[in-house]
This record gives C-alpha cells, structure tokens and sequence, in this order.
C-alpha cells in the first residue's frame, strides 16, 4: 500500500510537471489542479500493469506463501531507497514553501531540480534495493515495471494535453 501511495503521489506531481511552464497567467490554481489530477489518473491507469504482474504471480505460482514473502520482502527493499528519495523531496518543499522568495528560488533550483533528473537513478536503486533485500527476479520484474509506469506519467500527460501549449 505504501508503494501505491507513493506512486500516485509521484504521479500528481508528474502531472503538475508536465504542465509547469506552458502558461503565462498569473492565475492558474484551476488548471495545475486539473494537470496534477490528470497525472494521478494516468498514473493510476498505468500502475495496474504491475499489480496485474503481481496478482498473476501469486495466482500462477504453486507456493503462494512463499512468493508472497518473496513479493513483500522485495516491495520493502524498494521502498527503502525511495523513502530517502521522497524525503529529500519533502525538505525541499517544506524549504519551498516556508523560506522567503529568494531562499525558495534557491531551494527549487538546487533541491527540485536537481532531484527531479534524479528519478530514474532512484527507481533504479529501487530496484536493487528489491533483489537485495531478497525479492528476487520476480521483485525486479515487477519493480522494473513500476519504475516505467511512473517515468512514463509525465510524458504522457504532456503529450496528450500540454504538446499544443508550446
């Protein structure tokens, strides 16, 4: 369930970055909510290819308690390294959204983006965090699958409806 969460998480926030940047007006609360919540719904969509991997696993498997403690041994080695992802990403908007203008600027340019390109090498230390923690190929697969469906929202919901605003 944590990994849902974070995923969808990181889904909204794709969303509000495939978004940023292709509008001028002062005023757009409206329209980065719509964009943050079009990014949640793909990433929904999107993440059910690693559960539907999962639930496959478990009901085509002959020891299902034995994948069962593989699968969760796995998904609690990949949580770890994105746990420290997530939570260098929280201090950074807390610093965002607490500092004065200047220090706030500063805290986007050497936190968010920064951490932003980032992504990827997370969800690869995700990965391994999963087959050494002792989930095995099966972990990996699934990890791996997740890992694209997320670094997949934000080109997708730009494609689909932010392409025409540049």
């Amino acid at each position: 369930m944590p990994l849902l969460l974070l995923g969808l998480v990181d889904a909204a926030f794709s969303g509000f970055r495939a978004y940023a940047g292709t509008d001028a007006r002062i005023r757009k609360q409206r329209a980065t909510t719509r964009a943050a919540l079009r990014g949640l719904a793909v990433g929904a969509v999107l993440l059910l290819a690693p559960t539907l991997i999962a639930v496959l696993l478990l009901l085509t498997t002959n020891d299902q308690a034995r994948t069962y403690g593989t699968l969760t041994a796995g998904g609690l080695g990949y949580l770890l390294p994105l746990t420290v992802y997530a939570g260098a990403v929280l201090l950074s908007l807390a610093a965002y959204f607490a500092l004065p203008f200047r220090a706030s600027t500063l805290a986007v340019v050497v936190g968010l983006g920064p951490l932003t390109l980032l992504r990827p090498l997370a969800i690869a230390a995700a990965c391994l965090g999963a087959v050494l923690n002792g989930g095995g190929g099966s972990a990996l697969l699934i990890g791996t699958i997740a890992g694209a469906a997320v670094l997949c929202v934000e080109p997708a919901v730009h494609r689909h409806w932010y392409r025409h605003m540049q």
